[in-house]
């Protein structure tokens, strides 16, 4: 069975927007590069055409990939939390430990897919931190495989976000 996709409504319906958009105005684009290009001539030496071709190719890549995503979409509903515990749209105080000593605080918020804002601390449950987060309550210290090593964090404060 598929892997729901957790979201929000305004997620969804932002990406709902995004596809539609794609499949719009972005198809219609791409169309007009590519009889542009047919126009210089020969196909075998145009380059204009080859990227044009890419471009399209990537694009229904991407709207494959999107469609994919909102056919295994869940939206996620305020009665879905549990009070305590780190959910989608929890805002999470931590404290990074080392050696036993906390050496970083910061809060997080943990968010659907297609809602991340990193610059913001604003997560995806999908990622290393945030699916290493989820679940959890206030108390416990949890370690979490990221990129560059592990990660220990204890949880000072959860509560639920804007």
């Amino acid at each position: 069975m598929a892997e729901e996709v957790l979201m929000t409504r305004e997620a969804l319906e932002k990406q709902k927007e995004e596809l539609e958009y794609l499949k719009t105005f972005k198809r219609q684009e791409i169309a007009e590069r590519i009889e542009r290009a047919r126009a210089f001539g020969d196909l075998s030496e145009n380059s204009e055409y080859d990227e044009a071709k890419e471009a399209q190719g990537r694009l229904e890549y991407d709207i494959a990939q999107l469609e994919e995503k909102l056919r295994k979409a869940r939206v996620i509903h305020e009665d879905d939390h549990v009070e305590g515990q780190i959910g989608i749209g929890s805002l999470v105080a931590v404290e990074e430990i080392e050696d036993g000593e906390v050496v970083d605080d910061f809060t997080l918020t943990i968010c659907g897919d297609g809602e991340e804002d990193p610059n913001n601390n604003v997560i995806s449950y999908q990622s290393p931190i945030g699916s290493g987060l989820m679940g959890h309550s206030v108390g416990e210290t949890v370690q979490i495989e990221v990129p560059m090593g592990e990660l220990v964090l204890r949880i000072v404060n959860v509560t639920r976000g804007e």
